[in-house]
């Protein structure tokens, strides 16, 4: 039994559809640009087809009637090319420019626009006869081969019918008088000329969708494959678990050897521990110099002793520092006077166990913190 994760089942990403597009592959419908190019060619004729007609008229005419001089004189004869080269080039220049609408925009209608060096490039596997055979008669060499007898089931039909359509107005052109037979006759050819490239469209609007459907096929990926490019693109998961593990020790490292230099940690008692620091000549105001919850806040609280930092129990305290300051910030505003309380408490204290003063009063329980800040 196949191995399901090999099974192209997932939709290609963005990445995969990024790195193809690099490489040339991309939806194409060549019947699309072949459709519009025949259908603006016809249109362009009826539109210029008697401009065209009356400037050959002309071109003829000058041509044909050349003087002595021009005849013999180059200089003349170039004077002469010159007109004619003028009377073509205005109606021949919209034509092509019709067509040339038409023709880039078939390329580009499907995919969008494209270009691709390595597409461009040499590919030796088409080159390979074995490949060639294999498209010839896979799945897509039927395809081809359908819209091969469809076009010439749907032109020669069309062909048929538009000749019907218009053989009475054809075989009556002798008795119309010169020139205006000629330019009937033009019209004509526009009009049967158009019929027959419009019998296109509808192999152009079957292979559309087709192309758009075979290209998504192609760039179907496998379950294994939208995971291989997931762990390149975000790296593997144990690695990146294993450089946060190393962030965070290098973190928490790096907070152990501040609390030292903390003027007093505020307990949960157990769960959380913040350790603050104040200047009191600086103009900051306290700030957090590390935090922490369970194993990490019996951490800070056993550092604390051993340095005979204050440690003061105030849970309510303690968990707003803990959910709205990071470590190196400063405590917000709105508990400047509970943890002011704190530290004159502190200070005090300091001050009584080096016999400066008398014993503080103990700290109130009820510390001024706002409601929107209890957690």
């Amino acid at each position: 039994m196949a191995d399901e994760s090999q099974e192209k089942t997932e939709d290609p990403t963005a990445k995969r559809k990024s790195e193809a597009k690099k490489k040339g592959q991309i939806a194409r419908s060549k019947e699309l640009g072949t459709t519009l190019v025949l259908v603006s060619s016809a249109i362009a004729f009826l539109l210029l087809g008697q401009s065209l007609g009356q400037a050959m008229m002309n071109i003829m005419r000058r041509t044909f009637t050349l003087s002595h001089d021009e005849a013999y004189d180059y200089t003349h004869m170039f004077q002469a090319w010159g007109a004619v080269i003028q009377e073509i080039t205005v109606p021949m220049a919209f034509y092509m420019v019709i067509v040339a609408i038409g023709g880039i925009y078939g390329s580009i209608a499907l995919g969008g626009y494209n270009f691709s060096w390595e597409a461009a490039g040499p590919k030796a596997n088409k080159l390979n006869p074995i490949s060639g055979l294999k498209r010839m008669f896979g799945p897509n060499g039927l395809v081809e081969l359908f819209k091969a007898v469809a076009k010439f089931t749907v032109v020669g039909t069309s062909t048929y019918v538009a000749l019907s359509l218009f053989q009475d107005e054809a075989l009556h052109l002798d008795l119309e008088v010169y020139p205006a037979n000629l330019f009937h006759a033009l019209e004509l050819i526009g009009w049967i000329f158009l019929i027959i490239c419009c019998a296109t469209i509808p192999i152009a609007v079957f292979d559309v969708p087709y192309q758009s459907y075979k290209h998504n096929k192609e760039m179907k990926m496998s379950k294994q494959e939208v995971k291989d490019e997931h762990k390149n693109a975000d790296g593997d998961p144990q690695v990146k678990s294993r450089i946060r593990k190393l962030q965070y020790q290098a973190a928490a490292n790096r907070m152990m050897k501040a609390v030292p230099e903390a003027d007093v940690v505020v307990t949960n008692p157990t769960h959380f521990s913040v350790a603050l620091k104040y200047d009191q000549d600086g103009e900051m105001a306290p700030f957090v110099v590390a935090k922490g919850g369970d194993e990490l806040a019996m951490h800070i609280r056993k550092i604390a002793t051993a340095h005979d930092v204050p440690i003061i129990e105030s849970p309510m305290l303690a968990r707003a520092i803990f959910f709205t300051t990071e470590v190196d910030q400063q405590i917000p505003d709105k508990l400047f006077m509970a943890v002011a309380q704190v530290l004159a408490y502190v200070y005090q204290l300091k001050q009584f166990k080096a016999g400066k003063g008398h014993r503080p009063k103990p700290l109130a329980k009820d510390l001024p913190i706002p409601a929107e800040l209890h957690y």
